[in-house]
């Protein structure tokens, strides 16, 4: 008798274990990205299977359900068939004219589906929101087998914040193959984002064709190979050095490309950047630069140095024309109410010497080429205005008269600038580079591939607030929305692309469609889980940076203290001091660590006993220097003495940097008489970014901080100064003295040489740690 009862008590425990996990994996169904403007769970599950009809009122509707119902093929093995007809089916399309345009509503019921809506748009993202609640298996390229094609009975009201939700995506500098940007464009879909700004042209590649003028193709879309090198060590093309073709899109390939986009409610914007970022179309025809340009002109394959300030002639009338010709057949591909002209970063080197240029000054009279350039921007603009098109630029079009009705991409810094257009009645999209460019680290620099400048991390885009406390309300109604800019300089394959738009864009497509008040982080991070499964059934390569942990070993009353921080806040992190691995049994993290003597950490995150991310092995190695009083005008002098040495990224927060080529004094206070035999200093070599060691250095020490003497000197020459490559190194100076105060003066390296990817710029200097032994 007892032995039944344990049996029957084990089989109930069982039944309802199975029973918790299935509600729990329903409640984990119910997350979307991004977040719905209200969701109300109801009881029971509806089906999809082989006999599920889909029904449509509107004809105009029909190719969105279809498209729905074709993600089953595969997958499921069977396509639910769609209809139209007034006629309920098991999920029915219908008609609501009460709705906005790209709203609706969901109401499942565990026997139909009601689609409400009033245009395809709400449709097609009704239809994405069960998409993100089916399975994620419903995104595989092969059958899957004993799956439940269910979604959770629930009623779903939304609709977006802002009309415009962008991704801009850098085709000219990374061509992404054909078939690679589709398989984006799905991805992007899915997210409920509604414009691909496509940046077509630059200096290193023209990647559209234009058939009255093929040279910007069979030129302008090859460039010399740099292999092995980052964008910005790559030297220019010298003359008749031989290139190698990076690919363009055949203008068939740009209609599949703008019809798939469309058929998944994407607009595409395509961009033609003027009167700079040129070299591509300069190369292919070099006389429509300014005469008194004495460069070779190639497609740049890096920076280019000061060969980025060749830019088209503006006083050249045959420009304007060869311009005209490129958008009449970029206008004729793109059906897009919007043309995007560029118009950022133009130097006016050339044009101040040009006499071409000068004499449109004159004849237009300009006070300057700055307002020249805003005459080239202006003029055309109105060709395209001509068209029945509307123009877009950057934001340096705030830099003169800015053309009428255009709409700025407020970029630079935090997107200032945009905010001067609106005070002058334009229409503006916030694209701020220090949060919203995907080109950025996404997480600690430790762990990434390298890439230009500091952090934007997953949750510094979710936090972003894109209205500003202090604007009216004639501003925010300019506000058309917001765009994350997918620069690919460092990008040299589509699997590059996909590591640094995913998973950052799922938080720009919550930025632009939910409001505020909705947004929640650890909501988000959930919901963002079950994004990544379906990127992942994709085979999308994906970041998993949200789980790495980033450092601080800071100074705190001649102590080091070591913060340990991960931006998902619903992961442990376990520690261990021994050198070994940390496991799901090893301390947690909970309070800054002190260290007091040489110490290797290791740590990482664990989510549900199982580690995440990758781990943080951090050495802080003590000598006679660390924690002692730093003084000198660099305001992370602290690093300089924490016991924890850079990587060859100068940007990963353990450098210290003097810029303009500063005298650098740093004078460490021991605290006492201390016997030194030796001193070393850690030096950045970023040859890219123009980061060298100085030319000279002295150490000097003193008993009071008064009077000092100098004990020892080292001077390098040139070639051991502009060293190519991306590393670091260390300095030594054999001491062999007694002293409290050590000061270091070191003078900077001047301007880089003529033969530097970054000729006559002025160096920088970069210091991570000072030691003392």
């Amino acid at each position: 008798m007892k032995k039944n009862i344990f049996i029957l008590t084990f089989f109930f425990l069982c039944v309802c274990i199975l029973y918790v996990r299935g509600e729990e994996r329903k409640m984990q169904k119910l997350e979307i990205v991004p977040a719905p403007e209200n969701f109300t769970l109801e009881k029971g599950n509806f089906i999809f299977k082989a006999s599920t009809v889909i029904t449509v009122e509107d004809t105009a509707m029909v190719s969105v359900a279809e498209q729905f119902a074709s993600l089953f093929n595969v997958p499921a093995g069977f396509t639910p068939q769609v209809k139209t007809t007034a006629k309920a089916g098991d999920v029915c399309l219908r008609f609501d004219s009460s709705l906005k345009k790209e709203a609706y509503r969901l109401v499942i019921t565990p026997k139909r589906i009601n689609v409400y809506t009033s245009s395809k748009e709400g449709a097609f993202y009704a239809f994405q929101s069960l998409r993100q609640l089916l399975p994620s298996e419903l995104e595989g390229g092969e059958r899957a087998m004993n799956v439940d094609w269910s979604v959770p009975a629930a009623t779903v009201n939304d609709s977006p914040r802002f009309g415009y939700r962008g991704v801009m995506i850098d085709v000219a500098r990374y061509f992404i193959p054909k078939e690679d940007l589709l398989r984006l464009i799905d991805c992007i879909s899915l997210l409920k984002i509604n414009t691909l700004h496509l940046h077509l042209t630059d200096d290193n590649g023209w990647r559209i064709e234009i058939k009255k003028h093929p040279l910007l193709t069979a030129v302008g879309s090859r460039r010399v190979e740099r292999e092995g090198l980052l964008f910005h060590e790559r030297h220019n093309q010298r003359q008749g050095e031989p290139t190698v073709e990076k690919g363009f899109y055949t203008q068939t390939d740009i209609r599949e490309i703008v019809a798939y986009a469309s058929s998944r409610c994407i607009e595409i914007i395509p961009e033609i950047d003027m009167p700079a970022h040129s070299n591509a179309a300069l190369a292919a025809y070099p006389m429509l630069a300014c005469p008194v340009v004495d460069k070779f002109i190639g497609v740049l394959p890096g920076l280019g140095g000061n060969h980025a300030d060749i830019i088209y002639c503006a006083g050249n009338e045959n420009v304007y024309h060869f311009l005209q010709d490129v958008l009449d057949e970029v206008m004729a591909l793109f059906p897009s109410r919007y043309i995007h002209l560029g118009g950022d970063e133009a130097w006016k080197t050339h044009w101040k010497q040009c006499p071409l240029c000068q004499k449109r000054i004159r004849e237009e009279k300009l006070a300057d080429e700055e307002d020249l350039q805003g005459y080239f921007m202006r003029r055309m603009s109105k060709y395209v205005q001509s068209k029945g098109r509307e123009v877009m630029g950057w934001d340096e079009l705030t830099q003169s008269q800015i053309p009428d009705d255009a709409i700025i991409f407020g970029w630079r810094g935090m997107g200032e600038a945009a905010l001067k257009a609106a005070g002058q009645g334009h229409r503006f999209v916030m694209t701020p580079a220090r949060v919203m460019y995907l080109i950025r680290y996404q997480g600690p620099q430790w762990f990434e591939p390298y890439t230009y400048f500091g952090n934007n991390t997953l949750k510094d885009i979710y936090s972003y607030e894109p209205v500003g406390p202090t604007w009216n309300d004639g501003i925010k109604s300019l506000l058309m929305g917001v765009q994350g800019s997918m620069w690919t300089e460092f990008c040299n394959r589509t699997s590059d692309v996909e590591y640094m738009l995913f998973p950052r864009l799922a938080a720009v497509a919550e930025v632009g469609w939910t409001i505020p008040g909705k947004k929640d982080w650890s909501r988000f991070l959930k919901a963002l889980d079950h994004f990544t499964e379906r990127l992942a059934v994709k085979g999308v390569n994906f970041a998993q940076s949200m789980y790495n942990i980033q450092h601080s070993v800071t100074v705190r009353n001649g102590k080091l203290q070591v913060t340990l921080d991960c931006i998902r806040p619903d992961v442990e992190i376990a520690y261990t001091l021994d050198g070994g691995e940390p496991t799901v049994n090893s301390p947690r993290y909970v309070k800054p660590l002190i260290v007091k003597q040489s110490t290797l950490l290791k740590c990482a995150t664990f989510y549900n006993g199982k580690r995440m991310g990758k781990m943080l092995t951090l050495p802080v190695c003590l000598n006679k220097a660390t924690a002692c009083t730093v003084y000198t005008n660099s305001p992370a002098k602290d690093v300089l003495v924490n016991g924890v040495r850079g990587s060859s990224r100068s940007s990963d927060f353990e450098w210290a940097s003097w810029e303009n080529n500063d005298t650098i004094c740093i004078t460490l206070d021991l605290g006492k008489k201390t016997r030194m035999q030796k001193l070393i200093m850690g030096f950045n070599n970023s040859y890219g970014m123009g980061i060298h060691k100085p030319r000279r250095m002295e150490v000097w020490v003193s008993p009071d901080d008064r009077q000092y003497r100098k004990i020892k000197e080292q001077s390098f020459t040139e070639t051991e100064i502009f060293r190519q490559g991306m590393f670091t190194e260390d300095v030594q100076f054999d001491l062999k003295d007694e002293s409290r105060y050590v000061r270091i003066v070191a003078y900077g390296a001047g301007m880089n040489p003529p033969t530097h990817v970054r000729p006559e710029q002025t160096t920088k200097v970069c210091i991570d740690e000072i030691i003392i032994e």
